[in-house]
């Protein structure tokens, strides 16, 4: 699919990026405001999207960069705390909840899912007796992904609801990919999986229970879990959502993007995406013993490796400075949301439309921009 817009203008911010706790651009010095500001810049020009926002957090306070416009109607750029619909990085807040219920003895990783979900697990795609609680977290189930069946480059398809139970089968009715347990690939099936699960044990909606242990005790006040399909509108300050389609670019801000589900369901800042990624790392979501489930990894088969391991809810990579790191990332029709993160240090990139596969350099940028923020002074 082909992204034939460039932005003519970007908007050279640095010199006024927004501070969370401060109003001047202490955490980031002024060779390393530019660099990050140069890059993100050619992230937008490259890229062919609208704009971006980076939120760098660190030391208590957060340096926030802006680049390209947040709405083409009118020209203006991101605001500060802008919210964005994070996609899959909302599977991390649902395997952290799962991994809470494990320490309280009421999942146990290695059983098998038909414990919990007797009789959804069937067919062609997968079976409950042999896909195990951590195969789904990890990915490593074989289930095929349920977005194969659906045309994503279709505003009809995004507009029209589905339910979760249709989708799981959408899933679970292709052939299987592999024996559970003998490899990687990523299923947005796995997470729609897993948000049952969470709904069987506690006999509470999974959106619920994410904000009940998650959202609330860690202060994310801009992050939020929506109710669809009456919630469409965006609550808080953000930018517009675009999709570029055969008949040319859309706006899209303003949908049902499939149902609120926990495999994307979930909007955030960078401010508060990255509160919670060093609160997962420094053991203030889960306790130890699981947090040190969360991070056993298996390869992903990526070559060359960007994220090159994969455990429960959490990708570790390695920047080309030498910096472990974790996170996630997501990638929703309007959004597109990278990032890194360790206990003391975490950045968030997002973009208001998703890049094109045809635009080779994006990873390269993307994995400059991280690199940059994670070894900044």
């Amino acid at each position: 699919m082909k992204w034939p817009f460039a932005i003519a203008a970007v908007l050279m911010l640095a010199a006024s990026a927004a501070i969370s706790g401060c109003e001047d651009q202490r955490g980031a010095t002024t060779s390393e405001s530019i660099r990050l500001q140069a890059l993100l810049d050619r992230l937008v020009r490259d890229g062919d999207v609208p704009g971006a926002q980076l939120v760098l957090t660190h030391d208590g306070r957060d340096v926030r960069f802006t680049s390209g416009v947040a709405d083409l109607a009118t020209g203006e750029p991101f605001p500060d705390a802008a919210q964005a619909r994070i996609a899959s990085n909302t599977k991390t807040f649902v395997a952290s909840v799962v991994l809470q219920l494990t320490a309280e003895h009421r999942i146990e990783l290695d059983a098998p899912v038909a414990r919990y979900l007797p009789g959804v697990v069937t067919g062609p795609g997968g079976d409950g007796d042999l896909v195990t609680v951590r195969n789904l977290l990890q990915h490593s189930s074989g289930i095929p992904d349920y977005l194969n069946r659906m045309d994503l480059d279709s505003v009809e398809t995004l507009t029209s609801h589905h339910s979760i139970g249709d989708l799981i089968r959408l899933g679970l009715d292709q052939p299987a990919l592999f024996a559970p347990g003998t490899k990687f690939d990523y299923s947005n099936t796995n997470y729609l999986l897993a948000g049952q699960l969470i709904e069987h044990v506690t006999g509470v909606p999974v959106d619920a229970e994410v904000t009940r242990r998650i959202i609330g005790p860690l202060g994310l006040h801009d992050t939020y879990w929506p109710h669809y399909p009456a919630e469409n509108v965006i609550r808080g300050p953000h930018s517009r959502a675009y999709l570029e389609t055969t008949g040319g670019r859309v706006d899209i801000t303003d949908i049902d993007p499939n149902g609120g589900l926990p495999d994307g369901a979930m909007l955030s800042t960078g401010h508060d995406l990255n509160s919670f990624f060093m609160a997962l790392l420094s053991g203030a979501v889960v306790p130890p013993a699981q947090l040190a489930e969360m991070r056993r990894t298996i390869a992903t088969g990526d070559d060359p490796p960007q994220a090159d391991q994969v455990g429960l809810g959490l990708f570790r990579s390695t920047t080309k400075s030498g910096v472990e790191t974790w996170g996630h990332g997501g990638n929703i029709p309007g959004f597109y949301t990278a990032g890194a993160a360790t206990r003391d240090r975490a950045v968030t990139i997002i973009l208001n439309q998703v890049p094109g596969e045809s635009v080779p350099s994006i990873d390269g940028i993307i994995a400059d921009l991280v690199d940059e923020a994670m070894r900044s002074s």
